[in-house]
């Protein structure tokens, strides 16, 4: 099973959104930043790397808001774990992404997020988490 984990950036009461290149797997897909847990390494010491490498922040990584495993259709399993970030140093800059946005918790569910979201986006929208 493949581990990942996910952060949720929030300011001024919304939160970053970041959509995949037409190059990666699931193309053009939302998805919240973040990605693959290295072997050895600790979610948190993952997730402030990933932050860095795809925003160039350095993030202070909060408590885990949420933990969701998937399998897609095609057989592959996911274990996502999201994490609230609220505080980090450096500008966000687009490194990786197509695209990334501020997004209003209620406009959430109109991006075409990764079917592994697609609850923790709802939940979100409707104010359940955070």
């Amino acid at each position: 099973m493949k581990r990942v984990v996910a952060a949720l950036i929030w300011q001024a009461d919304k939160l970053l959104v970041c959509q995949r290149t037409r190059h990666q797997t699931m193309p053009l897909k939302w998805e919240f930043p973040g990605g693959k847990i290295e072997d050895g390494e600790q979610p948190r010491d993952a997730l402030r790397r990933e932050l860095e490498e795809e925003l160039g922040i350095v993030a202070r990584i909060g408590d885990e808001v949420a933990r969701i495993q998937h399998e897609y259709p095609n057989g592959g399993m996911v274990e996502l774990r999201f994490f609230a970030v609220r505080e980090y140093g450096g500008e966000i800059e687009n490194r990786i992404f197509r695209d990334i946005q501020w997004a209003e918790r209620k406009d959430l569910p109109n991006y075409d997020f990764l079917e592994a979201d697609l609850t923790l986006v709802s939940d979100l929208a409707a104010g359940k988490l955070l």
